[in-house]
């Protein structure tokens, strides 16, 4: 068990806006862990937070970040233009991992992408950006298919994590698993839809995802 530091609100400074953010880094942590989150969600997502405390548990640090301004979400709320916007939600995840990188909690610590939903393709486009900085992605029922031509260029050793019952993401999944060059594997939790709302299911994920990173990053 590690006892995890107190949480402290962050401010990360990305396209001349201050994204709000949470960073937790247990004493002695073997990793920090980045969170982006996906469609219509924030640093306060249940399940993000949820999955977060696990990893907390086994000795890594985590971030949770807005990837969008308030005014933004707004706007995404009504048009849901944004939560796609691939482009723009990777350059923030870059933004934040080259951030989180120069923090002194940080100092020294490989770190991880957790993605989820269309964070899972920002996570992706950011371990290819940065290869150097990157060490391992976990996407939950992510969209990582819509990270392109980055899936090539990854590095970092991935975990795809699918509910057997989201049948189009899954398959969407597989497609996207041919395509990335790096050490990769699908894990599909059997009955759970895209939330894994379904009991034990997300205690699945986070167990899935904590013995991803707590394997990867050292």
């Amino acid at each position: 068990m590690h006892a995890a530091e107190t949480e402290t609100a962050v401010a990360v400074p990305v396209d001349g806006l201050d994204l709000e953010g949470t960073l937790s880094v247990p004493r002695e942590a073997t990793g920090v862990v980045l969170f982006a989150h996906g469609s219509g969600s924030s640093r306060h997502s249940p399940r993000n937070r949820f999955v977060a405390a696990e990893l907390q548990q086994a000795g890594l640090g985590t971030l949770l970040i807005d990837l969008l301004s308030a005014e933004e979400e707004r706007v995404d709320a009504r048009t849901g233009e944004l939560r796609f916007d691939i482009g723009l939600l990777a350059r923030r995840v870059v933004a934040a991992t080259d951030w989180l990188a120069k923090q002194a909690a940080a100092t020294g610590l490989p770190i991880g992408c957790f993605g989820a939903s269309t964070g899972a393709a920002a996570a992706l486009v950011a371990a290819a950006e940065r290869p150097d900085v990157v060490a391992a992605v976990v996407s939950r029922g992510g969209r990582p298919d819509l990270a392109g031509d980055a899936l090539g260029r990854v590095r970092a050793p991935t975990l795809l994590i699918v509910g057997g019952n989201d049948e189009v993401v899954l398959d969407l999944n597989r497609q996207a698993q041919a395509t990335l060059r790096a050490e990769t594997k699908l894990e599909i939790v059997p009955g759970a839809t895209h939330l894994f709302p379904e009991p034990g299911k997300l205690e699945r994920v986070a167990e899935l995802a904590r013995d991803w990173f707590t394997r990867h990053l050292r």
